[in-house]
Parts: structure tokens; sequence; C-alpha cells
């Protein structure tokens, strides 16, 4: 278990972090099941709409500055690049972007904004990371990869860390699985100070990479032409990195998949009975919960982490109407 993140490493990301991320609250779900509570930790409240200011923001932060003054580089379908944006502006050092052509204008512009200088590329892993790492060496980047990376994970479990100081008596905490780093960081904070507690991981039905590596054990692809079918974009990646797969092979009880009517209607649950903005993949921690309580432990207190709000707005409208 050395080799895993520990709690020290995500109590350091925290002290990074603080004055930076919002300490975000746990939202009471209303007319949870009988018996039962459901609290959503809405990460879209944070500075940039979602949950991956605090993994971008510690590994920028723990870099040595005359490294960090070099400027950073990453791929993502959006908020990690957004979140890699809005650091490298608070540090003043330069930034590019590599992201697949088919991200929503939401997040291109507002990654633009931040003044960073973005690269397109064709939405496959080997196109993403690839491309990142050569303009990495070619022009001495530092790269700051999405998910697969230790600080980038203890910065993510600083969610875990908040969830269970602020509830210490939760049972459940449901997390979306994209590229595994938020649900290894939150396994590792919530198994270190609730060990009876279970970490699920939530996944759309039409890109269930990280359930079937589970159940192979070992880190199992999809096709980037199968993944794209979902309507949650920023859980398209197409295989868990392999530091998230260690993660959540010891720390993560199971993970189950949601169906796109399911994400759908979570995202107007939450809308309207919980008054928060969810983007596709921010929704699906919530589904699971609402639509497969049966496939989830027996618990009193559940909490869904809405892992962001970065939703395009005409996507929205149609999923309200």
């Amino acid at each position: 278990m050395s080799d895993l993140v520990s709690l020290s490493e995500i109590e350091r990301a925290a002290g990074r972090l603080a004055g930076i991320t919002v300490r975000t609250p746990l939202v009471p779900f209303p007319d949870p099941a009988p018996g039962t509570s459901l609290l959503v930790k809405p990460e879209s409240l944070q500075p940039v709409g979602a949950f991956k200011l605090r993994g971008a923001y510690a590994a920028i932060a723990a870099l040595p500055e005359e490294r960090r003054e070099r400027g950073v580089v990453t791929h993502s379908s959006g908020n990690h690049a957004r979140a890699v944006a809005y650091t490298a502006r608070a540090f003043g050092v330069p930034v590019v972007l590599v992201m697949p052509h088919t991200t929503p204008a939401v997040k291109v512009e507002a990654c633009m904004a931040l003044g960073a200088e973005i690269v397109y590329v064709e939405p496959t892993a080997e196109a993403r990371a690839g491309t990142a790492a050569h303009l990495a060496a070619a022009h001495g980047l530092n790269l700051i990869p999405p998910y697969d990376d230790r600080e980038v994970i203890a910065g993510q479990g600083t969610v875990g860390l908040e969830i269970v100081q602020d509830r210490p008596d939760v049972d459940v905490v449901l997390v979306p699985v994209s590229g595994g780093g938020l649900v290894s960081g939150v396994a590792s904070a919530v198994k270190a100070l609730r060990p009876e507690a279970s970490v699920i991981g939530v996944e759309p039905e039409l890109a269930a990479d990280a359930r079937d590596s589970l159940r192979a054990g070992r880190p199992v692809s999809w096709p980037a032409e199968d993944t794209g079918r979902t309507i949650a974009d920023a859980l398209r990646v197409q295989q868990v990195g392999d530091i998230p797969f260690a993660h959540m092979s010891a720390r993560v009880d199971e993970v189950v998949t949601v169906t796109e009517d399911e994400i759908r209607d979570a995202m107007r649950r939450l809308a309207r009975e919980a008054r928060l903005i969810a983007e596709p993949a921010g929704a699906v921690a919530t589904a699971a919960y609402l639509h497969h309580r049966e496939e989830l432990p027996a618990a009193r207190t559940y909490v869904s982490v809405l892992s962001g709000g970065n939703v395009d707005p005409d996507l929205f409208r149609e999923v309200l109407g």
C-alpha cells in the first residue's frame, strides 16, 4: 500500500489549496428514501466550475518555482484544461492545452478567456497524451496529467477529506469515474478516515471502461467511438490511468453504471429540487442513488459528488425542457 497516495499527502495538498479552492458544502437532496439521507457535494461551485481545480492547482503549486516558470501543458476534454489554465494565470506562467476537437464550445471559450493556447487533436487517448508529451519535450513545459499523477490525485482527495470532516457518519460516497483521479483521491481520504464507509464509482453505461477494468483485474480500454456516444463528455476517457487503477483496485468497493436517460433525469432533479446545476458527468453519482439504490450498500447517509457544472447552455435547456 506504500505506493498509494497517503492521507498525509492529501492533507499537504489541502494546505496548498487553502484560500484557493472553495470548501464546498454538503447540500441535502430533498425527500430521499425513508430512513436515509442524500447529501450532494457541489464541486460546480469551484471558481472553474468543477473539482479539477483541486488537482491542477495542487500539482502546479508543488513544482519548484524555477521549473514552474517554464510553463505547463496538459491534455483534457475541458474541465482539467480550464483548471490548469486558471492556475497558470494565477502563477503568471505560460499554458498550452491539448483538447479534442469535440470539446463543447463553452469549455474551450472559458480556457481561451484565461489566456491559454489551444491545440486541437482527434478525440483519442493516443492523440491527446502523445501531443501533450511532445509539446512538453519540445518546449520545456511541465506536463500536468489530468489524472495519472500522485499530486493530482492528492489534490482531488481533498474532496473526500472534506466529506468525512463535515459528515463523520458518512456510509456511502458516490463518485463519478473518468480517468480515475477523483475516485482514487476520494477513496484514499475516505478509507483512511472512515474505513467502514463504502466508496462507489459511477460511470455511464456507454463508457463503462472502469467497471470492465475492475472486473478484469487490469485496465481495459474502450474505443473512442464507443465512449463518444455518452452525453457525459467529461467521462469519455477510454481507459483509467495506471496510477488510478492501482488505487481503485485497493480502495474502491465497486463501480455501477447509469443510462443516458438516468443522467438527464438526475440533471433535471438536481436543478429543480436541489437548485444545483450539473453537467452530465456531474450528475452521474446522483443518478446512481436515484435509479440504482438496490445496487448500492444499504446505509443511512449517502454523499454524491457533483463533479462539475460546465454544461452547454443549449443542452441544459433541452434537458430541462
